[in-house]
């Protein structure tokens, strides 16, 4: 991590508050067995949807929050506004079907880049949080004008999202989450912590290999399409990058946010309709490999998992996919999308 880095992300920010549109060009990279590389800020890695940014003060120092912006066709739109966070390994890109799906039956569909995520800013000194992560987006929400809103989570962002909710609860009118994590406080259960240094040490190890086994043991169940590679390549890429350290120095401050702040002792308190799509073959769970076998053997066990929050939550429509695991709305797109517009019509 150098003074460069910042110097350069800090010059990128404008007047705290303006918003600037501006398309991330460049192709998508091919799957050719070797890695490409990308700064911090993924540049030269498309999207399928034009990128904007929010320029703000947070913390006292300039940043940018990366985010798409779609608007329904005028003649289809049906009034509602959906904001989707994505997960700790993920980004608003990897959201790419579901807004298409969305955008066809009438949402506004708003997609930022986290803080510390993707095309967004990645500040060297940042206290990470989930209330720090909501009060970002509530500010974007704010500079658009947005009074009401869908907040749809996944993996991580299903945390962050129950977060916004429970701060923001009259913005909120529905909340969605998808294979969240956090359905279970690891650290009360017995998983030891990691520190942030052994994180970082952790993250600076991260290989499109590793990325790959990783994710064909939870999120797509053993199974493998060529397609999933375009999304390796983008997390690979920026660990292979010239900014990797600023990149997993930020990673193993998020990874102490998540498994610092858990969520789930508060969905009793959630005011909104809860829809909860679950992939009951997921097994993510925070510091697994660090846990005592006998803990392990426990942790992750979304089968479970699903029911129990949906029990938690007072107002929650449980749909589970058996087969499925940690990305279902990648996984099996058609199936997830007929899901989720079924359970945002209140049906």
């Amino acid at each position: 991590m150098t003074a460069p880095l910042i110097t350069r992300t800090l010059l990128a920010a404008c007047t705290a508050g303006i918003m600037t549109a501006g398309f991330i060009g460049g192709a998508a990279a091919e799957v050719t067995g070797q890695t490409s590389t990308y700064d911090a800020e993924l540049s030269g890695f498309a999207y399928a949807y034009p990128v904007e940014r929010f320029s703000f003060r947070s913390q006292g120092q300039n940043l940018q929050m990366a985010y798409l912006d779609i608007h329904p066709e005028e003649n289809n739109a049906n009034g509602r506004t959906l904001v989707l966070m994505h997960g700790k390994n993920f980004c608003a890109g990897t959201w790419e079907a579901t807004i298409a799906e969305l955008h066809k039956a009438g949402y506004r569909v708003i997609a930022p880049d986290q803080i510390g995520f993707c095309k967004s800013s990645k500040p060297e000194h940042y206290q990470f949080s989930f209330h720090q992560l909501a009060a970002n987006t509530q500010a974007l929400l704010e500079g658009l004008e947005v009074e009401k809103v869908t907040v749809m989570g996944h993996s991580m962002g299903g945390m962050l999202a129950t977060r916004f909710a429970l701060m923001y609860p009259v913005l909120t009118e529905q909340l969605v989450m998808v294979n969240p994590i956090g359905l279970e406080d690891w650290k009360a259960l017995g998983v030891p912590y990691q520190s942030i240094d052994a994180n970082y040490q952790a993250e600076l190890g991260k290989t499109a290999e590793g990325i790959r086994a990783y994710q064909k043991s939870t999120y797509y169940v053993d199974t493998w399409e060529p397609e999933y590679d375009r999304w390796v390549d983008m997390l690979a890429g920026m660990y292979a990058g010239e900014d990797k350290e600023l990149v997993a120095w930020n990673q193993a401050l998020t990874s102490d946010m998540v498994f610092t702040q858990p969520v789930v002792h508060e969905f009793d308190q959630l005011q909104m309709p809860t829809l909860l799509l679950i992939g009951e073959k997921d097994n993510t769970a925070i510091g697994k490999s660090q846990a005592p076998e006998e803990i392990r053997k426990t942790l992750g066990r979304y089968d479970v998992l699903g029911e129990q929050a949906a029990g938690s939550i007072p107002q929650a429509t449980l749909v589970e996919f058996p087969d499925l695991g940690h990305s279902p709305q990648i996984q099996q797109p058609e199936r997830f999308h007929k899901a989720l517009l079924k359970g945002l019509a209140g049906d």
